[in-house]
């Protein structure tokens, strides 16, 4: 998070923080389980804010960036590059996901998929 906050204060472009929750409507559940999809969903999110975006947003703090933020269920890459887009956003800046090496060689990661699909340049952290 501080090499996107000091980028955007360093140019005096605006950060857009954004957590993409990954969840695919063609995952296979239960009649039960789509019942009480709603309220998963608004656990998710508020547990994403207090345990991600949060501390994100203090990073920030020491760059004299004040982010916008959000979060959404989807599929990562697309959603983010969509995102961007819709914002007018110039770069992509994500962290280097830790997904196993068979879900990683199965599904790609994150960023390799951003990389593939996003009109504008992104950058993956350590």
């Amino acid at each position: 998070m501080a090499f996107a906050a000091q980028l955007a204060s360093e140019s005096g472009a605006t950060l857009h923080i954004v957590h993409v929750i990954p969840w695919s409507p063609y995952s296979f559940t239960s009649p039960a389980e789509n019942d009480q999809r709603g309220v998963s969903k608004h656990q998710e999110i508020a547990t994403a804010e207090e345990q991600i975006i949060l501390p994100a947003v203090a990073v920030t703090a020491e760059f004299s960036v004040t982010p916008t933020t959000s979060v959404v269920h989807g599929s990562p890459a697309e959603l983010l590059v969509s995102i961007a887009a819709h914002l007018g956003g110039a770069h992509i800046v994500v962290g280097r996901t830790g997904d196993s090496r068979l879900k990683q060689a199965l599904f790609g990661s994150t960023p390799v998929r951003l990389i593939q699909i996003a009109k504008t340049p992104v950058t993956v952290v350590p």
